[in-house]
Order: C-alpha cells, then sequence, then structure tokens
C-alpha cells in the first residue's frame, strides 16, 4: 500500500519514481489484489496486540482500506490516511463507516494528523518507501502522534524491487534503533512467509510501544 509523499528518486534507467509511483495507475486491481486477502491473515501475527475495548487507530498509508474498515467493525474510531486519491476514492467506494474518517495525507511529515493522538498506528507495507532520511522523519511524526503507551504495529517488506516502484530494504533491527531515539521501545517482531508466495519476498511484524 502506498503512503510515502511523492519524494523522488532515480532508478536504473535514470527515470525518476516517486513514492507513490505505480500505485494510482493500478488503483483498480491493487485494491482487488488487497481486499482478496483478510485482515485476519495478513494480521495474524499482530492481532493480539490490538486493544480489545475502542480505541483511535490510525492507518497509514491505507490503500484501499481493507484494514481501516476491519478496525473500524471492530468498534474503533479509524483513520485512514492515504495519498494516492485513485487508491483514496477505492477505499471510500468500497468501506463508507461512519467511524471511518478518510484524510490525504502522507508520511514522512504527515502533517494533517499532527496534533491528534492515537492509541494504535497501523503501518502496512509501507515503511519500505521511505529513504533514510524520510524514515528518520516519519518516525518522529509518528511518535509525536502516539497517545501514553500507544504503539505502531507495521509491516516490512524484504525482497526484489518491482519495476517502476521506489523502495528500500529496511531490516526491523534498523526500525527499533531508530524508534528507540524517539522513545520507541520494541515489544513484538515476527518474521514470516509472503502471503502471495514470492518466494524472495518475506516480511517482517513489528510493535513499538511508548512508555
Amino acid at each position: 500500500m502506498s503512503a510515502a509523499d511523492p519524494a523522488q528518486t532515480v532508478d536504473g534507467s535514470g527515470a525518476v519514481v516517486s513514492g507513490t509511483q505505480g500505485y494510482g495507475e493500478n488503483a483498480a486491481a491493487l485494491a482487488e489484489q488487497y481486499e482478496s486477502i483478510a485482515f485476519a491473515d495478513v494480521h495474524r501475527d499482530v492481532a493480539h496486540l490490538i486493544p480489545a475495548t475502542p480505541s483511535r487507530i490510525a492507518d497509514i498509508g491505507a490503500g484501499s482500506g481493507r484494514d481501516a474498515a476491519a478496525l473500524a467493525r471492530m468498534g474503533h474510531q479509524v483513520v485512514a490516511a492515504e495519498p494516492t486519491p485513485e487508491l483514496r476514492r477505492e477505499g471510500q467506494r468500497r468501506h463508507a463507516l461512519p467511524n471511518l474518517e478518510w484524510v490525504d495525507d502522507a508520511l514522512p511529515e504527515l502533517a494533517g494528523l499532527q496534533g491528534r493522538e492515537f492509541d494504535v498506528i497501523m503501518l502496512t507495507a509501507v515503511w519500505m518507501h521511505l529513504d533514510a532520511d524520510e524514515r528518520a522523519r516519519g518516525m518522529a511524526a509518528l511518535a509525536a502522534l502516539l497517545a501514553p503507551g500507544g504503539q505502531i504495529l507495521m509491516s516490512l517488506r524484504h525482497g526484489p524491487v518491482p519495476p517502476g516502484r521506489r523502495m528500500f530494504d529496511v531490516s526491523a533491527e534498523e526500525t527499533i534503533a531508530l524508534a528507540a531515539g524517539h522513545g520507541l521501545s520494541a515489544h513484538h517482531l515476527v518474521r514470516r512467509e509472503d502471503m502471495l508466495d514470492r518466494a524472495d519476498v518475506h516480511w517482517s511484524f513489528l510493535g513499538l510501544r511508548r512508555g
């Protein structure tokens, strides 16, 4: 799912590639792909960390809204932040719920969300779109949004970068060290296979907590 703002990089052919490139052009197909995998399956390794009582949750890089909608149906108050207009429209069309708010916002600054406070921040297949400088700024922005005792639940993708996409291979260890500089500690780490059966792709699921 997309989440980075349009900071740009250059691919091997010399073409400029932005963090959201490849998502808007393929929004309908990507939404179908996202929605084909159940929330419970994607988040089976962190589901026990999601509060049982109604909480304030931000889904950063919400894509088609699969996760945001599932969390809203659990009774949480959810903000879905998605910077790609085509994906955001897909999500709004598919998941119109009274306790699900859609916003146009993006890492690394998340300027539109600053001043708000969340008990849980979800980042699913998002963090790998940010370069090192953006990750540093992004972690500061995320930490500023966390309520006392709040947590960040994120997945990190490891494997080859698809053509036309901007991604970086970011380790869980680097992410934990970066979070520590903002008063966040790791309380959960699981590594597992790719749910789309790509042999060369695997994932880390990480939980970071304030206080």
